[in-house]
């Protein structure tokens, strides 16, 4: 699943490709002399940090802050990050940028093909278990795949793929979550009809209830419907992880056991129709840990229905696309799971506008070599999704077009990541689209929404980098 992977859901979940200037390559040579690293000054490596990484910082790379997010689409604060790089591509080449940080080896790649060479080669050299990422995510899932190594993390990895079904568009649960959102989706608009005087208004704080409601079902079963304590006490750990350079993880191991002891009980139950029926009957060896994978699934939930309420804000300000989904709702019943191809498109566009995880993080586990140059053990590579996905080479980079997830123009190069790439791709990836095109089809089925906010989505416009979806504001109309 995808999360901020704070690459991250922040740091995003986890097929393998040829490395781009392998030995033996034609014109390797060439390849390699053009991907050295360049070596950022010290004026550079600050302009960085402070357009690049602090916005994501301030917005939260675990849990999303409502005051860094407000301001970062204020300052439209992606947007000056990909214009920088831009200029440091022109400026440095296509290889990727060196720059040493707080006593860090930090790298950036610049290029599409060094990106993938670092998504590619995961996890040697190039883990996911990375310093940053372990101490930030050890404060509530201290035995997820994601800072997993070795033996360990292929088990828990082959476990977790297992459970979700990976590969496939469509679990085996599928009946029991289509249920689900369409009962809690019926839900939803009920309640912003009675709100207002009626009015149809519908917020992000009522959309993200809704949501968490439908998460804690699938994952847990109905009878964790309403247990706001479960996923509060996941919010203040991972509160905690947004502090990880300040905050250690033995200092939360009350509140961590706390939520642990809650969860297990959820899962003990392995109600029917949920995925912890799932991970009671799927095998495991004795060291993955199935709990310990949990609090992942739940935490990578977050980012999809940032991602579904933002596909939601787009349909309702682009009507060509609108109509398309209409046009594939027609199917005879939609209380069966379906595909929707083009539904899932629409929130697959709306993570590469925005993406849930901005940075794709990687370390080094060893020496590694770039061009003529290297790279020492413990180099972190830091894949900055927002430049990669709009850096203004693509004639859609600005724009709404679903379309190139469906002809294969998505999926023609390595510069689209919405689920992270390689062997660290987001097992959960089906099923995220399986319940967030489902949620959206069900609103959509029979009303008709307004965005009221924020401003900035315009069919006939570039959209905007940055898009604060705490200020999203709709209206919804029954259709006649």
């Amino acid at each position: 699943m995808a999360g901020t992977d704070p690459a991250a859901a922040g740091w995003a979940g986890e097929s393998e490709q040829g490395v781009p200037g392998g030995e033996g390559v034609p014109g390797d040579r060439a390849a390699r002399r053009a991907s050295t690293p360049g070596r950022a000054s010290v004026r550079d490596i600050a302009r960085v940090a402070l357009r690049v990484g602090l916005p994501t910082l301030a917005g939260g790379v675990v849990v999303r802050r409502k005051q860094g997010v407000a301001l970062a689409a204020r300052l439209d604060a992606d947007r000056h990050a990909v214009e920088l790089l831009n200029e440091l591509r022109r400026r440095y080449g296509p290889g990727p940028l060196h720059l040493r940080l707080a006593g860090r080896d930090i790298v950036l790649p610049l290029s599409a093909e060094d990106a993938q060479r670092v998504l590619d080669e995961t996890p040697e050299p190039f883990t996911p278990a990375a310093r940053l990422k372990r101490d930030a995510l050890g404060h509530f899932q201290p035995h997820g795949v994601l800072i997993s190594t070795g033996q360990e993390r292929d088990e828990r990895r082959a476990f977790t793929e297992d459970v979700l079904e990976t590969g496939r568009h469509l679990h085996h649960l599928a009946p029991q979550f289509v249920r689900t959102v369409r009962e809690e989706a019926g839900g939803l608009l009920a309640e912003a009809a009675a709100g207002a005087q009626g009015s149809g208004r519908l917020d992000w704080g009522t959309f993200d209830a809704a949501w968490w409601r439908i998460v804690r079902r699938v994952v847990l079963g109905d009878a964790a419907r309403d247990d706001t304590t479960l996923t509060a006490r996941l919010g203040r750990l991972r509160g905690f992880g947004n502090w990880s350079a300040l905050v250690p993880t033995r200092a939360t191991a009350g509140p961590r056991e706390r939520f642990q002891q809650s969860l297990r009980a959820h899962l003990d139950r392995a109600e029917p129709g949920s995925l912890a029926e799932a991970l009671a009957r799927t095998p495991a060896k004795p060291g993955v840990d199935p709990a310990g994978q949990v609090p992942h699934w739940l935490f990578a939930f977050d980012a999809a229905g940032i991602a579904a309420a933002r596909a939601l804000a787009l349909l309702a300000t682009h009507p060509a696309q609108e109509q398309q989904v209409r046009n594939e709702l027609v199917i005879p019943d939609l209380t069966r799971p379906q595909l929707l191809p083009y539904t899932r498109a629409c929130v697959m566009e709306s993570v590469r506008l925005w993406p849930t995880t901005p940075f794709l993080l990687r370390e080094s586990t060893r020496e590694t070599r770039w061009g003529e140059g290297t790279l020492p053990e413990g180099t972190a590579f830091l894949v900055y999704a927002p430049y990669f996905h709009r850096d203004g080479s693509a004639p859609y980079g600005d724009r709404f077009v679903p379309e190139i997830w469906l002809e294969g123009t998505a999926h023609t190069g390595p510069e689209l990541v919405p689920f992270s790439a390689g062997p660290g791709v987001c097992p959960g990836e089906d099923l995220v689209l399986l319940v967030t095109s489902t949620l959206v089809a069900a609103l959509m089925e029979r009303h008709d929404f307004r965005l009221h906010g924020p401003d900035g989505l315009r069919a006939d416009g570039p959209l905007p980098y940055t898009l604060n979806h705490f200020a999203l504001r709709f209206s919804a109309a029954a259709r006649p």
